[in-house]
């Protein structure tokens, strides 16, 4: 049966940390799903020739779960993937982002602070479900976006093959094109 496990595991030495350093924005194929990304052992090892990625620096309170959503009476399994970015300063071209990114439904690479690099809505894309503009009410608040996306999958987030902590597109063919932003 193809449900079977077929790996144990032993416990884990804890030398990791948690957090994210930053994300990366793919615009959703305009027509259906794009099957030129190439996976091997559950892992993606190659991007859609020509892709652009729009890299988000992050540093503090953003964070990355993923809930399998499973049900016996239905016979069903799927993956809530949620990404929740908290946004430092107000600019208009940010406001104008965010807005572009709630009006779309972007794949998102989840890059985390121990190197390893995540694509949630693979298929799907992730979709804004919340999102605040906020100027906060004391000297040491939020003054930023706080924005909440969320995919849901028939699998899980894929790994990407040979990311690192400091390239997460290291070993992957047609690496992306990355776009990044002045600082604010």
């Amino acid at each position: 049966m193809a449900c079977n496990l077929s790996l144990g595991r032993q416990e884990v030495c804890k030398e990791s940390v948690g957090g994210l350093q930053g994300v990366y924005f793919l615009n959703y194929p305009s027509s259906s799903y794009d099957p030129t990304f190439t996976f091997a052992n559950g892992e993606v090892t190659a991007f859609p020739s020509s892709s652009v990625v729009y890299f988000y620096q992050l540093k503090g309170n953003s964070a990355y779960t993923e809930t399998v959503n499973s049900s016996r009476d239905n016979g069903t399994t799927f993956f809530s993937q949620e990404l929740t970015l908290n946004l430092k300063k107000l600019t208009p071209e940010m406001t104008t982002q965010m807005k572009l990114m709630a009006y779309g439904r972007p794949v998102v690479i989840v890059w985390t602070t121990n190197g390893e690099a995540l694509v949630a809505g693979l298929t799907k894309g992730c979709d804004v479900t919340a999102g605040t503009i906020q100027t906060g009410a004391g000297l040491g608040d939020l003054y930023g976006y706080s924005i909440t996306l969320t995919g849901l999958e028939p699998l899980p987030a894929q790994f990407i093959s040979g990311s690192t902590s400091t390239n997460p597109f290291a070993s992957v063919g047609n690496a992306p094109t990355v776009v990044t932003g002045s600082a604010a």
